[in-house]
């Protein structure tokens, strides 16, 4: 199991801090594609369940905290396209709620913090969330002299000429306001504006935008001011950074106060004491939100106070004054138009529904995903009805989709009454639609249950398997062949030309040494070139030595994430080895069997993958054709000179009293010790603690060395 499918109270430390690795990156990927590059690839909910999980991680693990942790840093780095400001005030970002417990938790840290009774005393302000893009204005002596993007909190991009285009925001403030006047608030599009714009493309034959919040990023960022002129840009004012002089004392006096000075400003803040009074007011603008010109993605509340605002100060990316209450996933109704199948790299079946077209949360919906043949059927993973009066899907229903965590939104409901009369069930197909071979659903052997996906069991005959492995085979944390993206492995699986053909890994090595000798020439066809060819080919002749878990990860075993290729690799050694341990373990009995099972963090249905993996001729053959080509190299050994214990495998068992047992873990993996989960003739050293049974039994059968954790502490030097 990869770590981030394993709950974080179950986490180990070692996990843990893989698991921080992970998100650092991926957030910081993703930080980078939506404040960067106005190009998100994940919902909303998505990135916030990844900043949830990281801070739960922290929290639990407070040491593991690193330096690029999502928790102390806010947005991207400012783009060089455009001249860097540095902002005088660093531009925060606001934590998130999402219950109405969250909300009262917050209120509640606000008086506690502050050391005061809950009794209402404190007044917030509520103002709808706007989905724009943070923008920093500064005047002096009542001038505009700049603005700039938030960035990464600490610098933006200068976007002065382009804000200037807007023609709600002043170029000039009233006499008597103070001489360094910072405004800071959203820039947006108006949905209608949004709408028009897309049709105007539509009418030029030009791709439409997605939504109304990358298209106002993006048209902010145009190199030529009259582009975003000709984009008719909007802005709401809620906030401030360097001021020279405090026009007021609190956050609504000074939200009014940039009314005043022609700024426009959100007509649904409003001042509020009470929890009640504050979800009351969440619950209307959610209400409202529909019928709103405006995406907004929640309800902002701060403390009222800037003194109160001042006493409670900042934690590293927010404050403690504020936070976001995010509504939760969009719905919306559409229809059905028809259901396809996507084939995926391990032969998973998944049915897709194409929708009439909508617009759910600001983005135009127009596929959704089935999942499986039972969700269509409105049954889930344990066998439950997951919707009421058997409900199924058919083409042609009038659904209800909604977008929530999925990158592709989730039909959730069929509304019967508007079903067509004559509609028949979905049936699901029993073979490929793309290689015509047996789709199957496999049977647990140990539940008797049978597996909720259905699969192709074409294998590397079915193209898309193959085209989708190979896709997995080049991606970053697998060879990582820079020039090998999706429309290139593409082209070349369907290229006829044996001189530019790759349907198999092992093709990828001998392309240059088949192109040498062909007429056809790669550097001749469009989309390529003399220079791109040759990055591509040094690119391909940097990965013929590979890591040893970036090969196993890059084989496509189901199951087999990065983190347990690690693990693999870690175990094994080299590739001979683990090889060798596949194929032995192929009765699913004896020492090797055992030895796979014992590595800790591999399951049974994980160990019964990778050998079932081996077994398949086609599989072999393509890893033999490949092992011509590349050299896996032998897995890094820790620097664990003088360790009494390197190399050795050690199971811990019975009740420890001393350490925990993911610290011993963790205690043995540092000085190059293997731990496993069940001991065989292959364990070392057995540890057993108070109420040691079978593993002790086994251990004394065998005549390993068994030791308390005394004696093991002696060993290891405490």
């Amino acid at each position: 199991m990869s770590t981030e499918q394993i709950a974080v109270e179950s986490l180990t430390e070692e996990d843990a801090a893989s698991e921080l690795e992970r998100l650092a990156r991926e957030i910081a990927r993703n930080d980078a594609l939506y404040h960067g590059k106005d190009a998100p690839d994940i919902s909303d909910a998505d990135y916030d369940a990844l900043k949830r999980r990281n801070d739960a991680i922290e929290a639990r693990f407070p040491s593991l905290i690193r330096p690029d942790s999502p928790s102390r840093h806010v947005g991207a780095a400012p783009s060089e396209t455009f001249a860097p400001v540095v902002h005088a005030r660093p531009m925060l970002s606001l934590d998130n709620t999402f219950s109405q417990e969250d909300v009262q938790d917050f209120v509640a840290g606000v008086y506690r913090f502050l050391g005061r009774l809950p009794d209402q005393s404190i007044v917030f302000t509520a103002e709808p969330k706007i989905d724009g893009l943070s923008m920093s204005i500064r005047y002096e002596n009542g001038r505009m002299v700049s603005a700039a993007t938030r960035g990464d909190g600490t610098t933006g991009e200068n976007v002065t000429a382009n804000i200037r285009t807007i023609k709600e925001i002043p170029q000039v403030l009233p006499k008597g306001v103070p001489s360094v006047v910072e405004v800071r608030g959203e820039v947006y599009m108006a949905k209608s504006d949004f709408l028009a714009l897309n049709a105007q493309m539509e009418a030029e034959g030009k791709q439409t935008y997605v939504n109304p919040r990358n298209t106002a990023a993006g048209s902010l960022r145009q190199l030529d001011p009259k582009v975003t002129a000709s984009r008719k840009l909007k802005f709401f004012a809620y906030a401030w950074g360097e001021m020279s002089d405090m026009p007021a004392d609190s956050q609504y006096d000074m939200v009014r106060m940039f009314k005043d000075w022609g700024f426009p400003v959100n007509p649904l803040m409003k001042r509020l004491n009470s929890v009640a009074d504050i979800l009351s007011h969440y619950d209307e603008i959610g209400l409202k939100r529909p019928g709103l010109d405006y995406d907004i993605d929640g309800v902002v509340y701060k403390v009222d106070s800037l003194e109160l605002q001042a006493r409670l100060g900042f934690r590293s990316r927010s404050p403690r004054w504020a936070t976001a209450h995010k509504f939760p996933a969009e719905q919306a109704f559409t229809t059905v138009e028809n259901i396809d199948i996507q084939v995926g790299r391990t032969g998973a079946l998944t049915p897709v529904a194409r929708l009439t077209p909508i617009t759910v949360g600001g983005v135009v919906v127009t596929n959704a995903t089935l999942h499986n043949a039972d969700y269509i059927k409105g049954i889930g993973n344990s066998g439950e009805r997951i919707r009421e009066d058997d409900h199924d899907i058919r083409i042609g229903d009038t659904v209800i989709v909604q977008r929530a965590g999925d990158v592709i939104p989730q039909v959730l409901d069929v509304v019967m009454e508007k079903r067509a009369p004559g509609a028949k069930p979905y049936e699901f197909p029993t073979v490929c639609p793309v290689c015509g071979s047996h789709a199957v659903r496999e049977k647990n052997e140990k539940t008797g249950k049978l597996d909720s996906v259905t699969r192709c069991t074409g294998g590397f005959i079915c193209r898309a398997q193959a085209t989708e492995h190979l896709k997995h085979f080049v991606s970053r944390n697998a060879f990582d062949i820079e020039g090998l993206g999706t429309k290139q492995v593409d082209f070349f699986f369907e290229n006829d030309d044996p001189a530019l053909q790759i349907r198999t890994a092992p093709d990828i090595f001998t392309l240059e040494e088949r192109q040498a000798g062909s007429l056809t020439k790669l550097e001749n066809i469009d989309g390529f070139g003399k220079v791109s060819v040759a990055k591509l080919y040094a690119a391909i002749s940097e990965r013929r030595r590979i890591a040893l878990h970036r090969f196993i990860y890059a084989l496509g075993i189901r199951h087999v994430g990065e983190t347990t290729a690690k693990l693999l690799a870690r175990s094994y050694g080299n590739y001979e080895a683990f090889e060798a341990g596949m194929k032995e373990a192929a009765t699913l009995a004896g020492d090797a069997w055992n030895d796979l099972n014992a590595i800790e963090g591999i399951g049974e249905i994980m160990a019964r993958a990778i050998v079932e993996f081996y077994k398949e001729p086609r599989n072999t053959e393509v890893i033999t054709r490949l092992l011509g080509q590349v050299t896996p190299l032998e897995a890094e050994k820790p620097t664990t000179a003088g360790s009494p214990v390197a190399g050795k495998t050690v199971v811990f068992t019975g009740s420890l009293e001393k350490f925990t047992r993911d610290e011993a873990k963790a205690r043995a993996e540092g000085l190059g010790a293997k731990v496993a989960g069940s001991v065989s003739k292959n364990t070392d050293i057995v540890v057993a603690g108070p109420g040691a049974g079978s593993k002790l039994d086994k251990a004394r059968e065998l005549g390993v060395q068994t030791m308390d954790e005394d004696e093991w502490l002696a060993l290891i030097g405490g």
